[in-house]
């Protein structure tokens, strides 16, 4: 392979395909270079991968051609989803003017799909903390002080905050009815229409106030 950031032809799934590689540095920061194969990429302003979307739970892919880039508009779904093995996650998110944040999850598996689609919650192998998934959205971000629950398939009595990947947080000292949340593929109170980016409400006492922003966001593997 080689050390450009751009789509290479790799084999996927018992076919050659072209998936963009991140290779070198620029542009996500907190990731580094090394050899990132894109995922997907999700547009938090779209219902296509809010957090009940079946795409989380099959093994259907989603505009192959969007696969070959990355900083853009373009939602994905590519096979590597299920058939790319990994021990860290990259996450980016553009929420504005062009500025996009990364941060890395340690975390080994056969794939996204071993993790998320049997819907089990999973934790993170090390958690992040609150103040590190905020560096995905910048100044703006905005959680409850409490709960702060990360992992994969993060879910909620009564339909509160929902994430596939990110952190859900909690005005009370427990879980039960988180109104905030930073994550990919999310849903729920306090608006369900929000599947990737920053939610919280208002009224629930967000350390930063209330926030409903919504990011483009990126998810490789390496």
């Amino acid at each position: 392979m080689g050390h450009e950031n751009k789509a290479y032809t790799l084999h996927v799934n018992s076919e050659h395909i072209s998936v963009y590689c991140h290779m070198v540095k620029a542009k996500l920061e907190a990731c580094g270079g090394g050899g990132w194969t894109l995922v997907m990429k999700i547009n938090g302003n779209k219902d296509t991968f809010h957090y009940d979307s079946k795409l989380w739970t099959n093994k259907n892919e989603l505009n192959r051609l969007g696969g070959k880039t990355l900083l853009d508009h373009h939602e994905t779904k590519l096979p590597t989803y299920w058939s790319t093995p990994f021990s860290k996650i990259c996450l980016a998110m553009n929420s504005s003017h062009g500025q996009v944040n990364s941060i890395v999850i340690n975390q080994a598996a056969n794939s996204l799909y071993a993790l998320i689609a049997d819907g089990a919650e999973k934790r993170f192998t090390k958690n992040l903390g609150r103040h590190t998934w905020k560096k995905l959205i910048g100044n703006q971000a905005s959680l409850q002080r409490n709960c702060n629950r990360e992992g994969f398939n993060l879910k909620s009595p009564n339909y509160h905050s929902e994430a596939r990947i990110g952190i859900i947080s909690n005005q009370e000292n427990d879980c039960a009815s988180p109104d905030s949340r930073i994550g990919f593929g999310t849903g729920g109170y306090p608006n369900g229409h929000n599947t990737c980016g920053n939610v919280a409400s208002a009224i629930h006492h967000p350390d930063n106030g209330g926030k409903d922003i919504r990011a483009m966001g990126y998810i490789l593997v390496q």
